[in-house]
């Protein structure tokens, strides 16, 4: 799986640039393979990006800036949307790639999935016990029934 980055080497703006450079800059230090794909001087790129941004993604001009970041077809999100994942330690997911062991991401999910199972647990044993529960009071019901014939 590449990630793809689609940006614009030459834009105007400084705050596409910091923003270009923020993703990836971070993509770099988290060692996650990517691809640039330059939409400036490409007119494939360009459109490649224009069409798969989601509709409901594209701003109200319907023409989205860069930086957009794609897991090969699959859409991730915009700098903004980046930015949160980063905020939140999330940024694997948000990219679609597993956490790499020993990161706060893979931390997480694991804690996650101790809860899962302890709540599992923990449901099966409330279960365990109704069922004990049920069983011993139709032992009582059947004996009581027997003390009352043998009357």
């Amino acid at each position: 799986m590449v990630i793809k980055v689609f940006l614009a080497s030459s834009s105007g703006s400084t705050a596409i640039k910091k923003k270009q450079q923020d993703v990836v800059a971070f993509l770099e230090a988290l060692k996650v393979e990517y691809a640039e794909l330059d939409i400036a001087c490409n007119e494939q790129n360009r459109m490649w990006m224009r069409q798969n941004v989601p509709e409901e993604k594209k701003p109200a001009n319907g023409i989205p800036l860069p930086p957009q970041i794609f897991n090969e077809e699959s859409y991730c999100g915009d700098y903004d949307t980046f930015f949160d994942a980063k905020e939140d330690n999330a940024v694997f997911s948000f990219l679609g790639l597993p956490p790499p062991p020993g990161s706060k991401e893979a931390q997480e999910e694991e804690d996650e999935e101790h809860e899962e199972e302890d709540l599992h647990s923990e449901e099966e044993e409330e279960l365990q016990e109704l069922e004990d529960q049920d069983e011993q009071e139709e032992e009582e019901g059947e004996s009581q029934e027997a003390e009352e014939e043998a009357e």
